[in-house]
């Protein structure tokens, strides 16, 4: 590893950066690991904002690496953030996330890639201040993913067990059709439906645009967003904004 990456490294950890809960620019993931020995790593923000204030993390970093074969060790270091309208504003480090990536099925003619990829939300953020969850989290989703030339399509179906005073466990699938001008350039489209995470919220349909531009070797800006489009009444807006390096 360059003393340029290692430089990157000690930054985003000492910025105390983030959380992400799926494939960057993203909410919908991808089935496909980092490949053995190599790694990824995203400099990065994520919120949303919405009647009820503006919440989210960043800077935030996420790093990947290829352990095995078609296997992947996740880690994201979050720096949280809760705006809440009219209320006392707080930022502090937020629940941090563990995971393991392994593609069970490696794509043929025919056949998809077919991947799962458990995650652990450990409670590290301060529940009473917005910044956490105060109890484990664990999601459990099931990836797939076909290539048609330019065109990639990928998608899945995921399980929140999601515990703590007035939450729900919930469920989130998403679809993601993306073209490929080439390998650090693309353009992307989801749509994705959430069910209510807690007693007193409602499912919610949504789309996101993004993609990612490359800015120098090794090198890509990463972005995504929506204005309040979801095809539910859910009046928002979202956004992923990140740097991302691989090695």
């Amino acid at each position: 590893m360059s003393c340029r990456e290692i430089l990157i490294i000690v930054m985003g950890l000492m910025a105390a950066a983030a959380v992400s809960y799926a494939g960057p620019p993203f909410r919908t993931d991808d089935p496909i690991p980092v490949p053995y020995m190599h790694g990824e790593l995203y400099l990065f923000s994520t919120g949303i904002a919405d009647g009820t204030g503006t919440s989210g993390v960043g800077p935030a970093v996420e790093f990947n690496y290829g352990v095995f074969h078609n296997t992947q060790f996740h880690v994201v270091f979050p720096l949280a953030f809760d705006i809440p309208r009219g209320g006392v504003s707080y930022a502090g480090y937020g629940d941090t996330e563990v995971g393991v990536k392994y593609r069970l099925v490696e794509q043929t003619g025919s056949v998809p890639d077919i991947g799962v990829f458990p995650l652990v939300e450990i409670p590290t953020g301060n529940a009473a201040r917005g910044l956490g969850n105060g109890k484990a989290q664990v999601y459990l989703p099931v990836w797939l993913q076909k290539d048609f030339g330019n065109w990639t399509v990928y998608g899945g179906d995921g399980y929140w067990v999601n515990p703590g005073p007035d939450n729900k466990n919930w469920n989130f699938t998403g679809l993601l059709v993306q073209y490929d001008f080439s390998d650090a350039l693309y353009l992307g489209a989801e749509v994705f439906h959430q069910t209510a995470s807690t007693v007193d919220a409602s499912g919610y349909t949504g789309i996101h645009v993004g993609g990612s531009v490359p800015v120098a070797k090794d090198y890509e800006v990463l972005f995504s967003g929506d204005a309040g489009n979801g095809i539910t009444s859910y009046k928002h807006f979202a956004y992923y904004i990140g740097l991302y390096h691989t090695f």
